[in-house]
């Protein structure tokens, strides 16, 4: 029952963090500290990442409609867009796809800790404050998805290779290259969701692959965890996804990059204080 809720409470950690622009690793390092599992390395491991599938679930029952290209609602010229916008969210993919494949294992070695995280967490927070401070004053170039061009998307596409950096947020990188290249935050925020379901799937899938490779074995009640933590964070994500499209109607990013440094002064100062009393 202990473990079951320490898996509730991460299962909405990641279903609120995956998708507002705050780093969901910054967190889940965070509160790990607190919220220790009872379970093998290897598994909580797997675990972080495969918890994603269940964020990811909710960008596709939220949005099933708009990305459905074979919906019987839809004209042929709306299908056609469709299917266009899948193009872009793949092309914007690959970037991450091939530098995460390339360096995945040397990037959980070398950044994977708590200094590196603070440290993304507070640099990425005054860009934001900095690029919506620049964006007041310019008129977005792209208030559509079918405007974004193929050039645009692989520009956000490169700024997702940031976010494999432990701290950067996946959400939070590509909406800062969504917006310098001139897209409305609305259209930044949705292309970042849609292009979430191709890199979440596959990383989750890899990190499946590479765990029972690796000799790892997975008992009854670890799959019902897995299961759970997919289950709170799909639920937990349906709102956060809908808060933050519903809020940015009406304001900026920079809130979260003043809560991305306070957040980012907290990590520092626990973990700096944590080495010193060790």
């Amino acid at each position: 029952m202990i473990e079951a809720i320490k898996i509730i409470i991460l299962g909405i950690i990641e279903g609120i963090t995956e998708w507002l622009p705050i780093s969901s690793t910054g967190h889940l390092i965070l509160v790990e500290e607190f919220v220790k599992l009872e379970l093998s390395e290897a598994f909580v491991e797997m675990f972080n990442v495969v918890i994603q599938l269940g964020a990811i679930l909710a960008v596709v029952v939220i949005y099933f409609h708009k990305l459905n290209p074979f919906s019987s609602q839809k004209t042929e010229k709306q299908k056609l867009m469709t299917i266009q916008l899948w193009v872009k969210v793949i092309v914007a993919a690959v970037p991450a796809a091939v530098i995460g494949l390339l360096f995945d294992d040397f990037i959980e070695e070398r950044f994977m800790n708590a200094y590196v995280v603070a440290g993304t967490l507070i640099f990425y927070g005054i860009l934001f404050i900095v690029i919506e401070n620049w964006h007041k004053n310019t008129q977005p170039k792209v208030t559509r998805l079918s405007k974004l061009t193929i050039p645009m998307v692989l520009t956000i596409g490169v700024f997702q290779v940031l976010a494999l950096i432990p701290g950067t947020s996946r959400s939070g990188a590509t909406i800062i290259g969504a917006l310098l290249i001139g897209t409305a935050r609305s259209v930044a925020a949705e292309f970042t969701f849609f292009l979430g379901i191709p890199v979440m799937f596959g990383a989750s899938f890899l990190k499946i692959v590479k765990f029972f490779l690796e000799g790892g074995g997975i008992t009854l009640s670890e799959f019902f965890f897995l299961m759970l933590g997919c289950g709170v964070s799909f639920g937990v994500s349906i709102f956060a996804i809908k808060f933050l499209m519903q809020y940015i109607k009406n304001h900026d990013f920079k809130v979260f990059g003043y809560y991305r440094i306070v957040l980012g002064v907290i990590v520092f100062a626990y973990f700096g204080i944590s080495a010193m009393l060790a």
